[in-house]
């Protein structure tokens, strides 16, 4: 399975950001370390299900080397971020929630370090369960 290689980089105020030099615009931010790896998978994951949906081909991963070459990327920390194996299709949907609703789902979801889709997945498949 490749791996591509995220930058991490942390500013005195602010959260860990997290960017794929292989994939311009694929970024992410957590509020510590953990959160931030956790998150970048994810982006990753997203990130690629896009390219896949638009048959784009992957690009092949960058070597440190080349990506540290670049002076702008030098102070930062590289992680190496696993892809992700093949998931079914994700299909957007478009949901309608009281606000309300949305402030609670978001709240638990960053309590558990995880995205408001994967929070609502989890909901739905335990709903399934229990009513099968």
């Amino acid at each position: 399975m490749p791996s591509y290689i995220a930058l991490l980089r942390k500013d005195p105020d602010s959260d860990y950001g997290v960017e794929f030099p292989d994939f311009p615009g694929c970024v992410t931010a957590g509020k510590d370390l953990e959160e931030a790896r956790s998150l970048a998978e994810e982006a990753l994951a997203f990130h690629l299900e896009g390219l896949a949906e638009d048959e784009a081909p992957l690009p092949e991963p960058s070597g440190l080397e080349q990506v540290m070459a670049d002076p702008a990327n030098r102070q930062a920390i590289a992680l190496l971020v696993e892809v992700p194996e093949t998931r079914a299709a994700t299909v957007r949907v478009d949901l309608a929630l009281p606000e309300s609703t949305i402030r609670e789902i978001d709240a638990k979801a960053q309590a558990r370090g995880i995205s408001r889709s994967a929070f609502l997945e989890e909901a739905a498949l335990e709903a399934l369960r229990k009513s099968a």
